[in-house]
């Protein structure tokens, strides 16, 4: 994952349903509803930060959080998905 600069893959967007009142993933015939942070991790994934400057604005964000932890295999798991590359 070193030097990876993750984005979203380009048929997924990132969308705020104000009527439900949270964040989707919206791809080719699927909507994820994102829970928790997910968002806040997915929109500095704008293909040009490394995964430790994500790593490291979350960390400033959510003083405490495992975030060291947490985000890496979150991308990685999103990344398996294919909405990330």
């Amino acid at each position: 994952m070193t030097g990876w600069q993750p984005a979203l893959a380009r048929s997924v967007v990132l969308r705020h349903d104000r009527v439900r009142r949270t964040d989707l993933l919206v791809l080719p015939e699927r909507v994820v509803v994102l829970n928790g942070r997910a968002a806040d991790v997915l929109r500095l994934c704008d293909g040009h930060r490394q995964v430790g400057e994500i790593v490291d604005e979350l960390t400033a964000r959510f003083p405490g959080a495992p975030v060291a932890d947490d985000v890496p295999r979150f991308l990685d798991r999103v990344r398996e998905e294919g909405w990330l590359r």
